[in-house]
């Protein structure tokens, strides 16, 4: 769908915004709103933001070299181009660019996923069983945004609301029916998803994550649920088993689907191994004995939610029940690397306590000798929780403590906090450099052992000091393995010698 453009005046009465034009030109077109000078030009309607480190006002004079047609801005400002003067522009920011974009979330089915861990798989699964029915998809989330076959890198987890329009638009024209999105608490918070319209609105749970941006775990999920309370929701999809969805089931005013022990979507006779899960799948819409190739119950309950979401998103159940044998595996999540060796190797983002608790649990289901857990966590992020991490992590065999993305704190330090946090009784090693670490939990691994490298799941790049440097989990825990091998048959071989 072409962009016919938007007057300015338009545009201004969406936002109950003042034009303020230097020769009374507020009838001029608008095609594109960015809150990014460098992508302004003419047809732009430049949105200047406060951020947490730069305001969005210094880089007027910029926009306005580059072309931009008219500026959105909180105050008057001395330029010669048309402005719109708002009380909030960061609040502004979705709903200029939702009407350039002629409402995109309108003309599909918008699923959107919220809460502290498995948003990032839940939206995967969603668009694995929404593709196997036949439906065009789209993905927005942590890993990557996808539209059909087109891969893009992710930038946030919930692209500002500029990008995050423009993505929905550009999903619409290239033929997708639904989209299934991440939304992050900070995405809530920001206002980046205002002006969407949600099929499915749903939550995962709510655990330690976040607070230094949050402050406390009430504001968390105040977060959390301002996607319920504040946002233009169809049917909400909660998890029940989580203090926190109760909380939000018993407020919400709209269409409800619960999902859990209790839940309208639940399953039963779970048994899991290594190549997947079997289980009994009841819902409002049928039930069923199926298999799925996801390990550990929390990502069953994952695929529970992604299940709901979907019939709640007219996939038919049939259409879901014959998808889930065939879901797609997420990236780094619960991803095992390790093949045919004797040693399970697996690489989760778990990064909370709470995650890395159900990482452990999980591992122990699958009948493994020993748990080895490799640990770390991030600079500049939420300190609190880090003593947790180390609590939650003392639950395995070995747990070795070393970096993740230290950023710029010195990662002696970050490492320290978590091992304030082990249990006295519990068997770990410190290693600071993370290859190393992943290196000796492997090496100290017999068969039948199962190793968890938990923090960073898919990232590619590992933030030290703020250098970005290559650094994959997944790889370097198979180049472990390789060596482990290598000097095994070396040890085999030089024993074959002995006469």
């Amino acid at each position: 769908m072409a962009n016919s453009g938007n007057a300015l005046s338009s545009l201004a009465s969406v936002v109950s915004g003042n034009v303020d034009t230097t020769d009374g030109s507020s009838e001029l077109s608008i095609f594109d709103v960015t809150h990014d000078s460098r992508q302004t030009g003419e047809g732009t309607l430049f949105v200047a933001i406060r951020g947490m480190a730069v305001d969005g006002h210094l880089f007027v004079p910029e926009a306005v070299g580059r072309g931009v047609t008219a500026v959105c801005v909180d105050h008057r400002l001395e330029t010669e181009v048309p402005q719109i003067i708002v009380e909030d522009t960061r609040m502004a920011l979705g709903p200029l660019a939702a009407a350039v974009h002629d409402d995109p979330s309108r003309d599909m089915i918008v699923v959107g996923v919220t809460g502290t861990n498995g948003k990032t798989t839940v939206t995967h699964y969603v668009e694995s069983l929404a593709s196997s029915a036949g439906v065009p998809t789209g993905l927005i989330g942590t890993i990557h945004t996808r539209i059909g076959n087109v891969t893009l890198d992710a930038v946030h987890t919930t692209p500002e609301a500029s990008d995050f329009q423009r993505l929905l638009a550009r999903m619409r024209d290239s033929g997708s029916k639904l989209v299934a999105t991440e939304v992050s608490s900070h995405a809530l918070e920001l206002g980046r998803v205002k002006a969407t319209h949600f099929a499915v609105a749903a939550f995962t749970n709510l655990s330690q994550d976040h607070l230094d941006f949050h402050g406390d775990m009430d504001r968390y999920l105040s977060a959390k649920r301002r996607l319920f309370d504040e946002h233009d929701v169809a049917t909400a999809v909660i998890n029940i088993d989580d203090p926190g969805g109760v909380l939000i089931a018993e407020s919400f005013k709209g269409k409800l689907l619960t999902v859990g022990l209790s839940g309208q979507c639940r399953h039963s006779d779970v048994r899991t191994t290594v190549e997947g899960t079997t289980f009994t799948l009841d819902t409002p819409w049928g039930s069923a004995a199926l298999r799925v190739p996801v390990i550990g119950r929390f990502n069953l309950d994952n695929a529970l939610l992604a299940v709901a979401c979907s019939l709640a998103a007219g996939v038919s159940f049939d259409d879901v029940a014959s998808g889930l044998p065939d879901l797609a595996g997420v990236p780094g999540r619960y991803e095992i690397v390790s093949g045919e060796d004797p040693i399970t190797v697996i690489v989760d983002y778990a990064h909370t306590p709470e995650g890395i608790a159900e990482a452990i649990v999980a591992a122990r289901e699958l009948g493994g000798k020993r748990v080895v857990a490799v640990v770390g966590a991030g600079g500049d992020r939420d300190r609190d929780k880090r003593p947790l991490m180390g609590e939650a992590a003392s639950s395995a065999d070995l747990v070795v403590i070393t970096s993740d993305n230290p950023r710029s704190e010195q990662p002696e330090a970050v490492v320290a906090s978590i091992v304030a946090g082990l249990d006295s009784s519990s068997v770990s090693l410190i290693e600071i450099d993370r290859r190393t670490a992943i290196r000796r939990a492997v090496a100290d691994a017999a068969d039948g052992d199962i190793v968890l490298v938990l923090g960073r799941g898919h990232e590619p790049m590992q933030d030290i000091g703020g250098n970005r440097v290559p650094f994959d989990d997944r790889q370097v825990a198979r180049e472990a393995l390789r060596l482990v091998r290598s000097s095994a048959d070396l040890d085999t071989n030089s024993g074959s010698m002995d006469t």
